[in-house]
């Protein structure tokens, strides 16, 4: 989902292997309504999981099989447990590695990484919000030309992103094969063609102009790994060997530019709060840095480590100089 640039260097192993998990998921993401795998079918009353109907149990209650305590039952056995339990090792994940989801994982946050790389091409900017356009070149100093004539390929396919995630959105509520099949006929009924059409105009005007608000300020999904992750001091945050930043000098700032976040990697944690641990400023690092003997400046630190950078950052100890952030 997040295909390097055309001349871009190679990404690391660690950028092959999220790019591979994140064009994994996206294609569960389009597939578990089909296979059903996961939705709830609105026609039918009930949800889908696993290709099992699931069944709270409102049907037996209204006819009188089940009493109360039964529905009561039902439903936080099947409704509540299953997710509180998926919420809970969402915020335990984030709580120790940050938002691995949302870098990793997330179907959202790949579109955002392609439109950035699109974007870039076109304008020079990832983000139309971009003060400034970022410097011409990859890590590697290979140059890049940018060419507005990549607008006609950015629009496009922000369009088609949206168009696919509208329909993908509707197959989780009902029938696929329905919504699917009213489609390929061209026959989609009036409520299918509204949802459709109201979502790939919103979702358009959200992936060309508000993805990273959305991802920083509207999504539930990341605010609350965001908060796990900020509730622990010895989670695994990118750290900074403050002690050799001279050899930054050289790189213009390559991690900066690497992050589709628009986040500085060099900062202190409170101020990375919607990092999503994809680690491209790591990867932009390790480029730069490839020919230095001391390696790169920048590298994932946990627990004692963590807490002793955010100490050295917050003034408690101005002596412990040369330690990673």
């Amino acid at each position: 989902m997040t295909p390097d640039r055309p001349g871009a260097s190679p990404p690391s192993a660690r950028q092959r292997w999220r790019r591979l998990a994140q064009a994994g998921f996206f294609v569960l993401f389009v597939l578990a309504p089909p296979f059903d795998l996961l939705r709830y079918d609105l026609v039918a009353g009930h949800a889908w999981f696993l290709g099992m109907e699931w069944h709270v149990g409102f049907d037996d209650y209204a006819a009188g099989r089940i009493g109360l305590g039964g529905i009561l039952g039902a439903v936080l056995l099947k409704v509540f447990l299953p997710i509180l339990g998926a919420g809970a090792a969402l915020i335990w994940t984030a709580w120790k590695w940050g938002r691995l989801y949302c870098g990793w994982l997330c179907p959202h946050f790949s579109v955002v990484e392609t439109i950035n790389r699109l974007m870039q091409r076109a304008s020079g900017k990832p983000s139309v919000w971009e003060p400034r356009t970022l410097p011409p070149r990859e890590p590697d100093g290979t140059p890049i030309r940018y060419d507005r004539r990549w607008w006609l390929l950015t629009v496009p396919l922000a369009a088609a992103f949206a168009f696919t995630w509208a329909v993908v959105l509707l197959t989780y509520l009902l029938p696929p094969a329905e919504v699917y099949g009213n489609l390929v006929a061209g026959e989609p009924t009036r409520n299918q063609l509204i949802f459709i059409t109201a979502g790939t105009v919103v979702l358009s005007f959200e992936f060309l102009l508000a993805r990273h608000l959305f991802c920083r300020f509207a999504c539930a999904v990341g605010l609350f790994q965001s908060l796990a992750w900020m509730g622990n001091r010895g989670a695994m945050v990118v750290g900074f060997e403050r002690a050799r930043a001279a050899d930054c000098a050289n790189c213009h700032s390559a991690c900066d530019h690497a992050c589709p976040m628009r986040l500085k990697p060099r900062n202190v944690k409170q101020a990375m709060f919607t990092c999503t641990q994809c680690a491209q400023c790591l990867s932009a690092c390790e480029t730069t840095q490839r020919d230095n003997p001391r390696g790169p400046l920048l590298g994932w630190v946990s627990g004692d480590a963590a807490r002793r950078n955010e100490a050295i950052l917050a003034g408690q100890r101005p002596g412990a100089a040369g330690e990673r952030r």
